[in-house]
């Protein structure tokens, strides 16, 4: 399985209302240092909405890059709409985070 399957997979994987960094999805998909290749990934992501491109946040909770309706108020609408926890501008990472299956 190629590296942009593994990330695809691991982003289906994430459950409604919660998030996780491009660093949390990069190490799931085997290849922890590569989180801005799963940025452009995201980007090009051609099975939204079913991988859910959306659920993936900066590190530090912020919202980047999304080129879907409404762009980054549409992100945020929707994880909203997904019971995503924010705190400000960013994602409640402590309440909101998935640090992959359990």
């Amino acid at each position: 399985m190629s590296f942009r399957e593994r990330v695809y997979r691991v982003t289906r994987s994430i459950p409604k209302g919660k998030v996780a960094t491009y660093a949390t999805v990069a190490e799931l998909s085997g290849s922890p240092r590569a989180a801005r290749a799963v940025g452009m990934l995201m980007r090009d992501n051609p099975d939204a909405p079913h991988t859910p491109c959306h659920r993936v946040v900066a590190s530090d909770g912020s919202l980047h890059g999304y080129s879907g309706d409404g762009g980054l108020a549409g992100k945020r609408r929707l994880l909203l709409s997904e019971g995503v926890v924010f705190r400000g501008s960013k994602v409640d990472l402590s309440r909101s985070g998935w640090a992959g299956p359990a």
